[in-house]
């Protein structure tokens, strides 16, 4: 109940609320970036070099075959996506998010450098496919705890009122990530001739991986575990309301499913309409453009690099914007202009005109960057502090094996099974669909405390300004909040418990 006390009431004091430290906060933003440039980096350089890996490691196959041969690997990798994330996300809720972050960041680097070091089929013949496919599982487990901790991470160290800014860093990293390496790639294209990049050039990208991967695990190794999210975990299991969290962390990964599948099932759908746009932007638009529509591989590769620099510094503005507005609207917004303008989008790509093709790609751009922006502040707000890591890495990591890394596979096989180059805007549209459909049923998270979590704030003016107004703050229910027993179980002074 708003406006006004009453005996018994808990109240908010100075003390309950979290300050965050600036030092630490942007520690841990440039940790955890860092690793998500490192991890799309990757990405790119796969997504742009697809075809190359089908005739590098299946030469005598038809090129049709060839071209889903690599994408199915790439597919591959998100399979073991959802293993990584069981994995990872129940260790990361009991031995802490900063040691998983730096263990699933080594393994991905050391999986990208030793793709450029694989024999091909030339050498070892079908030893080298298999090969292939096993670093890239690697790949995909690794990756599986990297999204979901470093998401986690990062929304337990925001300010409650700039939790969507902060978040839509890690994709900020993402997208550069992706865009140099889809960089690196156009330079290895332009310097070296087509059989060059066959015979041995292919290996720069990946080679060069290795290096960036070095620099991120030297920053991943420098922050670390938060003090704020430690003083969440002991208010979280002192308290004593009367909600499911307060059962403790979940023993398995079957009570985690079970308390949380509604949750799940939100962060599924909203998921699944994020990384089908957002993948088919980034890892399938270079294959598309020369596959489908007759670019040469320079061109359809240096088309997609401007927009996903634009891309990248606008997801900042949409995750600031969502701060001010609240998440729903924001992806409400890119939701409804996929449904809407998904057709007209994909015929401006079609017409094989440079200026046409690269007006679809901004405007498919934006839904990307309304959905993206709000997708790392919103998710880790469906699940409390006990069970955020562990209900992140199932749910996001089903969703991005579904409807993310295999995006490129089933809308190529759509296209070369109708021979229609519209058929990936029909199947976005259906997507962007089912994920405004979960947003209705999301609660709005923009500017309120994480579930289980005390408010934070960025100043100690910030705290004493909300424990003077937390009876007519509409984004604070100070009946939620987990009290710890240090203060109290939040009962003011003279006051009898509720």
């Amino acid at each position: 109940m708003k406006g006004g006390t009453r005996p018994g009431r808990r109240r908010l004091r100075v003390e309950d609320v979290t300050v965050v430290d600036r030092s630490m906060l942007r520690r841990a933003v440039g940790g955890t970036v860092v690793g998500n440039t490192m991890e799309w980096y990757d990405v790119g350089v796969y997504g742009y070099l697809a075809a190359t890996m089908g005739r590098v490691f299946l030469p005598n196959a038809d090129p049709g075959l060839q071209l889903l041969f690599s994408l199915g690997v790439f597919a591959s990798t998100y399979l073991a996506r959802p293993l990584g994330g069981v994995f990872f996300g129940r260790l990361g809720d009991r031995v802490g998010r900063q040691k998983v972050l730096a263990a699933t960041l080594i393994l991905m680097a050391s999986a990208t450098c030793l793709i450029g070091l694989l024999p091909d089929y030339g050498a070892v013949g079908a030893l080298a496919p298999v090969l292939l496919v096993v670093l890239k599982l690697v790949q995909g487990f690794s990756t599986g705890g990297e999204y979901a901790g470093a998401t986690t991470f990062v929304s337990e160290y925001a300010p409650d009122a700039r939790r969507g800014f902060f978040g839509s860093l890690l994709d900020f990293g993402s997208y550069l990530g992706f865009a140099l390496g889809a960089a690196v790639v156009t330079l290895v294209q332009f310097f070296a001739d087509a059989q060059q990049v066959l015979d041995w050039a292919w290996r720069i990208p990946f080679l060069f991986g290795g290096v960036i991967g070095s620099v991120a695990i030297y920053f991943r190794l420098k922050i670390e575990e938060s003090p704020a999210f430690q003083a969440t975990q002991d208010a979280h299991e002192e308290s004593s309301a009367a909600q499911a969290t307060a059962e403790g962390p979940p023993k398995n990964s079957v009570e985690l499913v079970r308390r949380h599948w509604r949750p799940m099932v939100i962060a599924v759908a909203l998921v699944a309409a994020a990384n089908s746009v957002g993948y088919a932007l980034t890892s399938y638009m270079p294959t598309y453009l020369t596959q489908s529509l007759g670019y040469d591989e320079l061109h359809g590769t240096f088309l997609t690099i401007p927009v996903l620099v634009v891309l990248a510094f606008f997801l900042p503005v949409a995750g600031r914007i969502s701060d001010r507005v609240g998440r729903r609207p924001v992806m409400w917004f890119g939701g409804g202009w996929m449904v809407v303008l998904g057709l007209p989008i994909f015929w401006l790509i079609g017409r094989g005109n440079v200026v046409t093709t690269f007006l679809g790609l901004v405007m498919l751009a934006v839904p990307v960057a309304c959905w993206i922006a709000c997708q790392a502040s919103a998710l880790p707000a469906l699940f409390p502090t006990s069970s955020r890591y562990g209900g992140m890495g199932i749910s996001f990591n089903v969703a991005v094996a579904v409807f993310g890394g295999t995006t490129p596979l089933i809308v190529e096989a759509l296209v070369q099974a109708t021979g229609n180059d519209l058929v990936p805007a029909g199947y976005l549209m259906a997507t962007s669909l089912v994920g405004a459909v979960a947003v209705f049923f999301m609660r709005e998270s923009a500017k309120r405390p994480l579930p289980g979590a005390m408010p934070s704030v960025a100043s100690e003016e910030d705290a004493h300004e909300l424990v003077a107004t937390q009876d007519e703050n509409p984004h604070l229910d100070v009946e939620e909040l987990p009290f710890p027993a240090s203060s109290g179980d939040g009962v003011r002074p003279g006051a009898t418990p509720a």
